[in-house]
Parts: structure tokens; sequence; C-alpha cells
């Protein structure tokens, strides 16, 4: 599979759409990667294990995603509910690294 994609507006055929979403869902991975970092960077910062869940930061995260997806034209119901499930995800992750940190 080629590296070199088309953006949206310049794809005429299917194998260059295909080509780019493939390319994107690389990228949107790296992105998790990093993301899933910060996970592990906060499972070795904070020192309570009962501060990883804060039901605030959560509903703060989901409410940045949905206004975001809103101001590009996104479906915002939709990706709030990518963002809940990220978040709860986040957190299940972060739990599990820190106590791996912590025995």
């Amino acid at each position: 599979m080629s590296d070199e994609f088309k953006l949206p507006e310049d794809c005429t055929n299917m194998t260059e759409v295909r080509v780019g979403v493939d390319t994107t869902d690389r990228e949107l991975m790296e992105l998790l990667d990093r993301r899933f970092g910060y996970m592990r960077a906060a499972a070795r910062i904070k020192t309570d294990r009962r501060v990883v869940r804060d039901e605030g930061r959560k509903a703060e995260v989901i409410a940045n995603a949905r206004a975001d997806a809103e101001g590009r034209g996104l479906p915002a119901d939709g990706i709030a509910k990518i963002w809940e499930e990220l978040v709860e995800t986040s957190i299940a992750y972060e739990l599990v690294e820190w106590d791996r940190i912590r025995t």
C-alpha cells in the first residue's frame, strides 16, 4: 500500500478514497498511541489511584470534542459517543498502568 494519498477533495475514484482512509487510520493510530502515552504519564504522576477517574474532566473532554465536531460540521452526537468510549478506555488503561507501576 502506498503512503501517498490524495486529500478528499482531490479523490476521483474509490481506490484513492480507500488509500486516503487507510492512511488516515494509520495516522489516527499514531495519535492514539501518543494519547495513551499521556495516560501512562498520568498513571506515573498521580499518587492516589482514586483520582484516576475524574468525572468533571471526563465531561469536559467530551464537551470539547462535541463542540469541535459541531464547529467542523461533523456529527457531534456520534463524535461525543466515540469520545465517551475513548475516555472510558483511557481510564481503564490508566488504572491498569497505575497498578502495574506500583506492584
